[in-house]
């Protein structure tokens, strides 16, 4: 199974994260999302891990799902937050055994609900990527952000944090942002600090205003004024949709432009704006 450092390596990348299914319905609806998504030719698709481990086997299964009933390189999302090194040792030992290769390792979210926290023995995302290099051969990525983590100090810290990370790991993916000059900056702080290795940006179609403010106000990104007046000047629900998907567009032509080395979609386990994405960048389509 392909490695994402080699994808990389040989060219840009296109590729989408999904969410695990909790249900058989929406194991159903993400198959069919990923039987939409297919005919792009995705380089690689990533599943996401919910707080404190909470969507540990989902993530798994859906990631063993994809490795085996697709040709699409998996990538899955791994926490300090509520694991063990045994715990990702048997993990690990299982997704070897399923050829995949590819993972994420993040410091991961605390449970809203402290009587729901499990032990760790990681304190940082170095920590696991550091134990991940000692029990296999994998392709490691780290989690980014542009405009700074919000439980980072300062913009220099937060910097200094992610460049010691990419230092040990193969490249990083980011957290979702709307103006381009979040990702230059933060691609040009980490080659001021001697790293190179590629740095994904993170795309999210907004096709529904509440919904996405909500979600970057979590992950500290800013909802800027100029997008938000552009889509409150549409009358309908699908005005706010396509106007959502033209500004993402203008985002990854920009991007792609700047020399991004690829472009990863937060789909929200739907397929219909990564799709119009692509058709309007004119990206070749199996």
């Amino acid at each position: 199974m392909a490695r994402i450092s080699d994808l990389l390596a040989a060219g840009r990348t296109f590729s989408f994260e999904f969410s695990p299914p909790k249900s058989a319905a929406g194991s159903m609806s993400l198959g069919r999302t990923i039987a939409e998504l297919e005919p792009l030719a995705p380089s690689f698709v990533s599943v996401t891990y919910g707080a404190g481990g909470s969507t540990r086997e989902h993530t798994r299964d859906t990631v063993l799902w994809v490795g085996k009933e697709t040709n699409i390189p998996p990538m899955a999302h791994l926490t300090c937050v509520g694991h063990t090194k045994a715990e990702i040792s048997d993990i690990i030992s299982t997704y070897a055994g399923a050829g995949i290769e590819n993972v994420l390792a993040l410091a991961g979210d605390a449970p809203k609900d402290p009587a729901d926290a499990r032990p760790s023995d990681y304190m940082y995302a170095i920590d696991l990527i550091e134990h991940l290099h000692e029990i296999g051969d994998l392709c490691i990525g780290v989690a980014a952000h542009p405009e700074g983590h919000p439980r980072s100090p300062d913009m220099a810290t937060d910097r200094r944090h992610l460049a010691d990370k990419l230092r040990v790991a193969d490249f990083a993916t980011t957290q979702f942002f709307f103006d381009i000059e979040h990702y230059v900056s933060l691609v040009n702080d980490l080659a001021d600090l001697g790293v190179t290795k590629p740095v994904v940006p993170g795309i999210m179609p907004v096709t529904n205003i509440a919904q996405v403010e909500r979600m970057a106000e979590l992950s500290g990104a800013a909802f800027p004024q100029w997008l938000r007046e552009r889509l409150e000047s549409g009358t309908t629900a699908e005005d706010v949709r396509r106007i959502g998907v033209e500004a993402a567009t203008e985002l990854c032509a920009a991007l792609l432009e700047a020399g991004a080395p690829g472009l990863h979609f937060y789909t929200l386990n739907k397929s219909t704006a990564t799709r119009e994405i692509y058709a309007q960048l004119g990206l070749p389509v199996a």
